[in-house]
């Protein structure tokens, strides 16, 4: 066969040497030796039989010829030259290495480099054509950045292949692989002995072994090894892969030495001592060290460096070059240099690699973990049953993790159990204990809070007795300082011990730990007495959760609730009875149903070990009480916090925090049902107690200036009610954080305080911070998520962005209906808004059937005279009138005018709003005096309750103005509009609904007043930003387009009018139906366009038309 010879040039290219030249001689010192190279290497290649070899040498060539004819910039070409060169040189030293092998492998990296130069070459010779065709012969052939840019692609992936081969290089050259977890005490003692005589090390083969033949996936962590080793940084590269016992680390480590490698490699995997004694510089350890330190092309691997004892740094080579892997449990090790963490393998790659072990179908069941979905694949192949592999694993899963195939695709000799189990040997008594505790809560989101907490229990009077929890008291004194405190160092150090072994693993950002499922599974199999254990996790969660602070319970509920579900099934009726603390859990998590069933049995308990009157029964029924009213049902609520309270003042004097506490919880409910002044009153009561006992900076303090803010804003005193709610959300700001929940529920709350007064941006700005903070603390299903996307939803309506309004309405109503069922108040709140909506945006239908779901079910729930009751009365009968049922809509807005003076008051915002929707219904029908009066008392009383710039009163203003023009009185109805145009242009923008809706009642009134220029002016720009704001089938829009018809039609411009007006009279039948009020009068104003304009069977046939629909027919 023949052979290549060894060149005399050495392995890589000549450098370009230094030296001032003259101006007019050009840089070609490097190029002259490039190609001289290039011809030999082509020429020798000619007399081998490797033809992708010799295409490849042949086209370095061709690039240097053609940059040799470049005259002007040829530097900026000098690397790419530099490293083709190199890497021609390199294959060659390789195939006259390795012979037909290595020539074999490099066919793709030739392939690839081929395309890449000839590429490189055809936009230097393009370049050069163009630049001889300029007219004035260009002098420069083509100036830097040109040239640069067009070839940087190619340049970067030339370089990468060049840097890829010198790795093979170094690995075909000097591999070596040292198994650390059987060999390293010898190791260290070969080092650090007095004589560094020692016993062999144990036996070697004679190859480092290849990866499973069914290896799969983990590409990211290989694509960042290639990455890495190929970097030239001028220092010893050190890679660690750590991770749990039989995650796959030694398989990657090996996976990427393959596909480093061009040729099997005849080198060997032993110790150092076997090192010295293969390259003949010695026979110890010593020899091995100084041998590496050396050479400059060596990869040593230490595979399995597990032991926390040991210092690598000890038998690592001290230089700065060489590459070194290293695999191990132990994650304190990547310290030494770059590291990957291996654990799960992605989901599509584990149902590969089982289908490959087992050449059968896929497992839905994939805990993926690589040693197990191999020994899963193994099991399946050799009984031809998935599924009975499955019914199996669930019932013998220890007894078939234990145990290793006969037939093997690799040469991991332990079994994922006893992998395992020889790390968990060498853990101390309360790491073993913590871990396996830990086992018996859920396998992810574990904190040292969950321990911290329970250590910090105060038992009570009543129960659970202390040596109920003897088992947990003794487990968390490991982690009892010398004071009595909580030692988060020993807690540290117990944990670290775990982690050095990867049996747990910490993220850094959440300080929570995690188990993988696998483990978390086989440690409680090592349990002797699960039921003790249970009892015990049961007992610390309880604990913990007893001595948690308030304000911290809605964050603690998201963080336990998954433990707290993993520890209910435990036997409740055994040991400690923690039932009202995993209440909290559950309630705060939003999880009410079994929030409800835990307090209720724990109320039934309480009340026949202790009595109604027993302190202990009357916190579970206070917290009965609450969790009714979070459900929505109010009176039930109502009734045990009535009890509680009186029995509490009697017990503990109403001076008692727990007196308080309940007081404020029963004004809560007062306002839940409508009842704002007695709740006000009480409201009032607890703040003044609450800051005398504790202070004006207190949590419980400010929770109560809070709550009575809210009471401000219901009774329509919204300036008592910011006032507060600023000093609210300062104060907890400083005291919680920004992003505490309870500083987000104080920013909200003031957020809509801001929308009631008008300042809608302000307010909108708030809501999306508290929304997007509740999504990422709380997630985007918890009900104060769901609460803050509610109020965001009225801010975007008010700002008349109607669309983006719908859209979260329907994912908050969807989200809530499931969370809470669909007679939730909240559901039903949600729903309500959503009609509104609809109605905005012109879909009265199905805005008027919402509400009348929504007033049967509030009726039902809370009684005809609920505040929310009338409020959904109000909406039905605005649909009412939307769709042209004004005697409808007048009904029911009598009703609720008069039950909401009796409940409210007649000052009230709600009232007031009441009153001023009746008197646009009397308008509709044509009752203007009746309209008028109503109107009058509305705008002066909201005048003086809200100020004159308030959008409440610009609203009523504008309705006055209106029907003072309905009643002839058009100069006193355009100074009115006059005004409210201008403040509503002012505090909404030009282009905000209710501004369009102002300008078009003023360019009306300039109609009447015969002021058709102006008249017109305005309409058309209503209707062009109607159009554009909300669809041409906006009813709105459709109001907009008649009245510029009518315009026109007074202006003589009669074909405009009837383009316009056939648009209008079309919709309307379309979308209200031939029998609208509206549409009649849209065709009644094209019947008279079609007179002037003489089309008078048209007119005819319109008028019958009319008449028809007139009579129903």
């Amino acid at each position: 066969m023949s052979t290549i010879s060894p060149l005399n040039s050495g392995p890589s290219a000549p450098q370009p040497t230094g030296g001032k030249k003259a101006a007019d001689k050009p840089k070609s010192d490097w190029l002259g030796p490039a190609i001289l190279t290039a011809k030999t290497i082509t020429a020798a290649a000619e007399c081998a039989p490797f033809p992708y070899i010799k295409g490849v040498s042949g086209t370095v060539l061709v690039l240097l010829e053609t940059v040799q004819k470049v005259k002007r910039n040829r530097e900026d070409l000098k690397e790419l030259c530099t490293s083709t060169t190199e890497i021609v040189t390199i294959l060659h030293d390789q195939i006259v290495t390795h012979g037909n092998t290595a020539a074999v492998k490099f066919k793709a990296l030739c392939e690839e480099l081929e395309s890449y130069l000839e590429a490189v070459v055809l936009v230097i010779q393009n370049l050069q054509d163009q630049s001889k065709g300029f007219r004035g012969r260009v002098k420069e052939f083509v100036k830097s950045s040109s040239i640069t840019d067009d070839i940087a692609g190619y340049q970067q992936k030339i370089q990468g292949l060049c840097s890829k081969l010198k790795l093979v290089a170094a690995i075909n050259t000097n591999l070596t692989v040292v198994d650390t977890n059987l060999k390293v005490d010898e190791i260290h003692a070969v080092v650090t002995g007095p004589s560094f005589a020692v016993a062999p090390v144990a036996q070697s083969i004679n190859n480092c072994p290849p990866p499973s033949r069914i290896f799969q996936g983990r590409q990211t962590i290989l694509d960042k090894m290639h990455q890495f080793f190929t970097t030239d940084s001028g220092k010893q590269l050190i890679y660690v892969l750590h991770g749990l016992g039989g995650a796959g680390k030694t398989q990657i480590a090996l996976k990427f030495i393959q596909e480093s490698s061009t040729s099997t490699l005849n080198t060997t995997e032993t110790a150092l001592k076997k090192i010295a004694v293969f390259k003949g510089v010695g026979d110890s350890a010593q020899d091995a060290l100084e041998w590496l330190q050396s050479k400059k092309g060596w990869l040593l691997f230490f595979d399995n460096a597990d032991d926390p004892k040991i210092n690598l740094n000890l038998v690592l080579p001290q230089c700065d070059h060489g590459n070194i892997i290293v695999t191990s449990r132990n994650p304190e090790l990547r310290t030494y240099g770059e590291h990957s963490p291996v654990s799960g393998i992605e989901e599509s790659d584990a149902t590969t690699l089982l289908l490959r072990s087992a050449a059968k179908e896929s497992s839905e069941e994939n805990l993926q973990v690589a040693a197990k979905i191999a020994k899963a694949g193994a099991f399946i192949s050799k009984s031809e049953d998935l599924n009975g592999y499955l019914v199996l694993y669930a019932q013998n899963r220890a007894q078939l993790l234990r145990e290793k195939p006969e037939q093997s695709h690799d040469h991991y000799a332990c079994t994922v159990y006893t992998t395992w189990q020889i790390s968990f040997d060498q853990l101390s008594q309360p790491a073993a204990s913590l871990l396996q505790l830990c086992s018996l809560l859920h396998y992810t989101g574990i904190s040292e809070d969950i321990f911290s907490y329970a250590s910090k229990y105060r038992f009570p009077v009543w129960l659970p007795p202390k040596q109920e929890l003897q088992e947990p008291l003794e487990f968390l004194s490991h982690f009892i300082g010398s004071t009595g405190e909580w030692n988060s160092l020993k807690f540290l150090d117990i944990t670290n011990e775990i982690k050095s072994y990867s049996l747990i693993s910490f993220d850094a950002a959440t300080k929570m730990f995690s188990i993988h499922p696998l483990v978390h599974a086989w440690s409680r199999s090592t349990l002797v007495d699960e039921g003790s254990s249970c009892l015990c996790v049961r007992s610390i969660l309880g604990m913990s959760i007893s001595a948690m602070p308030d304000h911290d319970m809605i964050l603690s509920s998201l963080r336990l609730m998954p433990h707290v579900d993993f520890v209910a099934p435990f036997d409740a009726n055994v040991g400690a009875d923690f039932k009202a603390a995993f209440w909290a859990i559950y309630l705060g998590a939003g999880k009410l149903k079994e929030a409800q069933d835990l307090i209720e049995q724990t109320s039934e308990k309480y009340r026949l070990v202790f009595g109604e009157e027993h302190p202990a029964s009357l916190e579970v029924i206070h917290r009965l009480a609450v969790t009714y009213k979070t459900l929505g049902e109010y009176k039930k609520a109502e009734k045990l916090e009535v009890t509680v309270l009186e029995k509490r003042t009697k017990l503990l004097g109403e001076h008692h925090p727990a007196t308080l506490m309940v007081m404020g919880n029963l004004a809560l409910t007062h306002r839940d049902l409508g009842e704002y002044k007695k709740a006000q009153e009480l409201q009032v009561v607890v703040l003044g107690k609450v800051t005398e006992l504790l202070g004006e900076d207190h949590l419980y303090t400010l929770t109560a200036m809070g709550n009575l803010a809210v009471t401000h804003g219901d009774l329509g005193e919204y300036k008592k009610a910011e006032k507060l709610e600023v000093t609210v959300l300062e104060k907890r700001t400083k005291l919680l954080g920004e992003d505490h929940p309870e500083t987000l529920r104080a920013m909200g709350n003031l957020a809509v305080t801001h929308s009631k007064l008008g300042e809608r941006k302000k307010a909108q700005e708030l809501e999306v911070v508290v929304l997007e903070k509740r999504t990422k603390l709380l997630g985007e299903d918890h009900p104060g998520t769901l609460r803050a996307m509610g109020n965001l939803v009225l801010t975007h309506r008010s700002l008349g962005e109607y669309k983006k309004a719908q859209e979260l309405q329907i994912v908050e109503l969807g989200k809530r209906t499931k969370l809470l069922g669909e007679n939730h108040p909240e559901t039903l709140q949600a729903m309500r808004n959503l009609a509104v909506t609809h109605g905005n945006l012109g879909e009265h239908k199905t805005a008027q059937e919402l509400m009348v779901v929504v007033l049967e079910k509030w009726t039902k729930l809370l009684g005809e005279d609920h505040p929310e009751t009338l409020r959904a009365m109000g909406i039905l009968a605005a649909t009412h009138s939307n769709l042209g049922e004004y005697k409808e809509a007048q009904e029911l807005q009598g009703v609720v005018l008069e039950k909401q003076t009796k409940l409210l008051g007649e000052d009230h915002p709600e009232t007031l709003r009441a009153m001023g929707i009746l008197a646009a219904t009397h308008s509709n029908l044509g009752e203007y005096k009746e309209a008028q009066e109503l109107q009058g008392v509305v705008l002066e009383k909201q005048t003086k309750l809200l100020g004159e710039d308030h959008l409440e009163t610009l609203s009523a203003m504008g309705n006055l103005a209106l029907t003072h023009s309905n009643l002839g009185e058009y100069k006193e109805a355009q100074e009115l509009q006059g005004v409210v145009l201008e403040k509503q242009t002012k505090l909404l923008g030009e282009d905000h609904p209710e501004t369009l809706t102002a300008m078009g009642n003023l360019a009306m009134t300039h109609h009447r007043l015969g002021e058709y220029k102006k008249a017109h002016e305005l309409q058309f720009a209503v209707l062009e930003k109607r159009n554009k704001l909300l669809g041409e089938d906006h009813p709105e829009t459709l109001w907009a387009m008649g009245n510029l018809a009518a315009t026109c039609y007074n202006l003589g411009e009669y074909k405009e009018a009837q383009e316009l007006q056939v648009v209008v009279v079309a919709k309307c039948r379309q979308f209200l139906g031939d029998q609208h009020p509206h549409c009649a009068q849209a065709m009644r104003h094209l019947a008279s366009t079609c007179r002037k304009l003489n089309q008078l069977k048209e007119a005819d046939e319109l008028e019958q038309l009319i008449q028809a629909c007139e009579k129903g027919l």
